[in-house]
């Protein structure tokens, strides 16, 4: 098994799960089998409490586990499935070593840092390293592991000391280090004194960089990189210049250019790796549709525009893999994407919004966009400006995709002014509604007590009902009786109304192995007004977009009908 670090210094959020993620797809293209674990030193057990404006999204996997946003990140460009286990946070490892402790594992010698939390770090990553990941059920070649959070800050320290180690316990050849640094510009001069102080840290630390991938607005100098090469103790090809490109999809290709890939063939001596013709011609393939993909990125066919009414628009990074999913489709549709952001309460009634020139400017944004997208979310605020934006989408005939909450709101707007329950509302916003104007209601089997892990989470499935042949979600995904998406949620629309609903047009296609549970609607007559219970964005591939998502974007852009005759042909993922 072969190890690539990737660490970060400077400062956090410099791009380290972009640069993970690239490194792992680079190496696909070679015909290997990747892998990737990310290391939060935060003390929660997992995202799944946490703020979306804390820490970004929480990205959920087939497994139920709720997860840093970067092991989206490393699924959508290295086309793998993990599992929990991938993402190791501080409190994983404590309550880890704890249990064991309470056990008696320890035969009784005093717990420490060293070696028993270190020790435990790297039997974690040498167990998860070696689960397969893809569908051919093989174990991966490499592992990439990204050690979140800056180098140096109290809270990595545990895990910085456990790599150390770790270098020795699987060997030099087996082992590489890539460390990324920020090259600020400063009246117009590229200053490498950070980048050198983080490697000085990092070198006291007992880690030695084997590549230093330099993030700056612009393409290095030479001077620059000789300079941090000559005082961080590397050769200048060991300097990878990471500047600013037109996407994050072209990232890959900037480092390919830079000879990257081959310097880490080299040092972890990959050419002794037994590969298949299969598994090199699987890789050639991968990189011939990257190129095609970035090739056309810019040279579009057509325009869109989609608005995104959420509540948590203040951090984009809270609806990462909503944008991902968008890109991925629009780039699918050759379709030139631009997100009109829309916070929730903006839309709300004029009467009671206390900034009038939001008001204007976020229901203009709403009339001017060709896609209305509602996005999932907790909690009562913004949920009547997005019911708002749900009925101008019905009734104005603007295609319409909701996710998760997106779904509830849009129920709970037809049921007010369709079905005439004129209080109609979720038990989750007003617990004290009468049963009868319940539209959404909490799920039985639901824990109310613990916050953490007890949601409806994971891989599930979704069954198309009798006599939906006509639906359009159930063409665009490919006429299946059936159909596997991942779930986070607390709440459901009321089974007690599902007829009344489908009566007046509003039919749910899809619902859960009971038929009682709805997963997925869709109103009748009308160009694309679609919403799914179940988080579509989270299995959304850069070569293999969301179903839901490629309709709404076709839907949007006008090439729907295209789009199902086969004009924009969906490969899958099967070749990737």
């Amino acid at each position: 098994m072969k190890y690539v670090v990737v660490s970060g210094g400077v400062i956090s959020g410099i791009g380290k799960g972009v640069l993970a993620s690239s490194t792992g797809m680079l190496l696909k293209t070679l015909g290997l089998k990747t892998t990737s674990i990310k290391i939060d030193p935060y003390m929660n057990i997992d995202a799944g409490t946490m703020s979306p404006l804390e820490h970004g999204e929480c990205f959920v996997l087939d497994d139920g586990g709720e997860t840093d946003l970067d092991l989206g990140n490393y699924e959508r460009y290295m086309n793998v499935t993990l599992t929990k286990d991938h993402n190791i946070t501080t409190g994983k490892i404590y309550s880890h070593v704890i249990s064991k402790e309470r056990k008696g594992d320890y035969l009784g010698k005093t717990v420490q840092i060293v070696p028993h939390l270190t020790n435990a770090i790297q039997d974690w990553i040498e167990r998860v390293a070696r689960v397969p990941v893809d569908d051919t059920g093989e174990v991966p070649d490499v592992c990439i592991v990204e050690l979140g959070g800056t180098v140096g800050d109290i809270e990595s320290a545990p895990f910085v000391e456990a790599l150390r180690q770790f270098q020795f316990r699987v060997g030099k050849e087996n082992f590489c280090l890539v460390h990324v640094s920020l090259v600020p510009v400063i009246h117009g001069e590229q200053k490498t004194k950070p980048t050198q102080a983080a490697i000085k840290d990092l070198r006291s630390l007992g880690l030695n960089p084997d590549m230093i991938a330099c993030r700056c607005a612009k393409e290095l100098d030479q001077p620059t990189i000789e300079k941090i090469a000559m005082f961080c103790h590397v050769g200048p090809r060991q300097v990878v210049n990471v500047h600013d490109v037109e996407t994050t999809y072209h990232v890959p290709l900037l480092l390919l250019s830079q000879k990257m890939i081959a310097y880490l063939s080299e040092r972890l001596e990959l050419e002794k790796l037994q590969l298949t013709s299969k598994d090199q011609h699987r890789g050639q393939h991968l990189l011939a549709k990257w190129k095609n993909m970035t090739d056309t990125f810019g040279h579009s066919d057509h325009s869109v525009k989609i608005a995104l009414v959420g509540k948590y628009t203040n951090l984009r990074d809270s609806y990462l893999s909503v944008i991902k999913a968008l890109e991925h489709s629009s780039m699918k549709c050759r379709t030139k994407l631009e997100i009109l952001w829309v916070e929730a309460t903006d839309l709300e009634f004029e009467s009671q919004n206390t900034d009038k020139t939001k008001f204007h400017e976020a229901w203009k944004n709403v009339s001017d966009a060709d896609g209305i997208l509602v996005p999932g979310g907790f909690g009562s605020r913004g949920t009547e400006g997005m019911i708002l934006a749900a009925k101008w989408a019905r009734e104005s005939n603007v295609p319409y995709l909701g996710i998760c909450l997106g779904l509830q709101v849009a129920t709970i707007e037809f049921a007010r002014n369709v079905l005439g329950i004129k209080d109609g509302n979720s038990a989750e916003f007003h617990p004290e509604l009468p049963e009868g104007k319940q539209v959404v209601v909490y799920m039985p089997e639901i824990d109310k007590e613990n916050m953490g892990g007890t949601m409806r989470l994971g891989l599930r499935p979704t069954y198309f009902q009798k006599d939906t042949e006509w639906a359009t979600i159930r063409k665009v995904y490919g006429n299946s009786q059936s159909v596997e998406e991942r779930h986070r949620h607390r709440y459901e629309i009321n089974p007690t109304l599902l007829q009344r609903f489908e009566e007046k047009g509003l039919h749910f296609v899809g619902r859960d192995e009971s038929g009682s549970r709805c997963e997925i609607f869709e109103l009748k007559d009308h160009p694309y007004y679609v919403a799914t219970q179940y988080h579509p964005e989270y299995t959304s591939k850069v070569l293999g977009p969301s179903r839901p998502f490629l309709g709404f974007i076709a839907a949007s852009a006008g090439v729907l009908d295209p789009l199902l005759e086969g004009k924009y042909e969906y490969q899958g993922t099967a070749d990737f």
